[in-house]
């Protein structure tokens, strides 16, 4: 767990210079396509929920929707998961979550990626099922079985106990790690 933390310590010191420099060394082009960005993270023989859960992830950091993730695309996505507002990760968060892309998040989607992102951090601490019952419990008040994103974020602020196992589950730290040391297997 210290190795951890001086790691993360480590990655928020790095100057713009070399934060540029390791992107370039995994990326010659300037350019990160899937293929690279699953290639860098060593993400071989996924079940087909984690190679989805790596795709949304690609899809919602190419912000411009180029195919590709740029410095300035990769900067602005690692500056979000270490030193993001709460409300930025929450919406984050819910574009994720939200797989077919119709503004809100069911049950299924939820389990889908949950369980896809214990398969790729080997992190599988917390049952998908119950974090996701938990989540509807408290969040949808309503009972339609969706949330809005406004209701995911005010319900995820209002209960503690939800933002701490949203924390731990989307915990990426492990593959930023990767990504910022160029670690490839």
């Amino acid at each position: 767990m210290g190795n951890r933390g001086s790691s993360l310590d480590e990655i928020l010191s790095e100057d713009m210079h070399h934060w540029y420099n390791k992107f370039m060394r995994e990326s010659p082009s300037g350019l990160i396509t899937l293929f690279e960005l699953k290639a860098i993270l060593n993400l071989k023989g996924m079940n087909e929920n984690a190679n989805s859960y790596v795709d949304q992830v690609f899809f919602t950091f190419d912000m411009d929707g180029d195919g590709y993730i740029d410095f300035v695309e990769y900067i602005a996505a690692i500056s979000l998961l270490l030193k993001g507002e709460i409300n930025q990760k929450l919406k984050w968060y819910f574009k994720l979550f939200d797989q077919d892309g119709n503004g809100k998040i069911d049950r299924e989607e939820l389990e889908t990626i949950f369980s896809a992102i214990q398969d790729i951090t080997r992190n599988k601490d917390i049952d998908p099922e119950e974090i996701v019952s938990l989540i509807f419990e408290r969040i949808d008040v309503n009972g339609e079985g969706e949330l809005t994103l406004e209701e995911f974020i005010e319900g995820a602020k209002d209960h503690q106990d939800i933002m701490d196992m949203l924390k731990k589950i989307m915990d990426l730290t492990p593959v930023l790690v990767i990504i910022v040391e160029g670690r490839t297997g």
